[in-house]
């Protein structure tokens, strides 16, 4: 991460933590296992939470095209950031819980560096809900949690009938965090 990136990232978590809830960007190790099973042939991604672009960066370096990426940001400033960084990027300043309405279909993934959990079930519910309406079959919400307990509560999971599983540890990231694969309507 750039040296402007961090002062970007910082600045905005001391004045919109509201917005802002990471305690830093995520790590290149964090990064590479949430973009690990994107093709670079298998259809658009959405990102949830892009931030300073980070795991944008990486959705990028795994061949995905600009163009095939839709990265959705609530912060102003961080929107930006995106833009100016990368160029032919389709950034959206609003919710992750409208993600459904974005028009875009067939996505292989959603990856979301969100809080997911520190958020209230509605808004889980309607961000998974959108997931179910725009992942292709076989596709994926790629989500990281901090946390011993998969990234989504289990009453979204039950009700969207969504199957996980979880990377090992990525001890290199501050805080050490995994990251969970979700599918709709199938076990993985």
């Amino acid at each position: 991460m750039a040296s402007s990136d961090f002062a970007l990232f910082m600045g905005q978590l001391f004045r919109k933590p509201h917005q802002v809830v990471a305690l830093a960007p995520s790590s290149a190790g964090l990064c590479a296992e949430m973009v690990a099973e994107l093709d670079p042939d298998g259809g658009p991604v959405i990102e949830l939470g892009a931030g300073t672009g980070n795991i944008t960066r990486a959705i990028l370096d795994a061949g995905i095209a600009p163009e095939n990426c839709h990265s959705i940001e609530m912060n102003p400033e961080f929107c930006d950031h995106l833009r100016d960084r990368f160029p032919g990027l389709n950034v959206y300043q609003m919710s992750a819980g409208e993600c459904g309405d974005l028009p875009v279909e067939n996505v292989q993934a959603i990856i979301s560096g969100l809080p997911l959990l520190s958020m209230p079930t509605q808004l889980q519910r309607d961000i998974l809900t959108g997931f179910t309406q725009k992942v292709a079959p076989g596709g994926q919400y790629v989500q990281f949690t901090y946390g011993p307990k998969p990234s989504v509560t289990k009453a979204v999971r039950d009700e969207l009938n969504l199957s996980w599983r979880r990377s090992g540890k990525i001890w290199w990231n501050m805080p050490p965090a995994r990251v969970y694969r979700f599918s709709h309507g199938e076990h993985v």
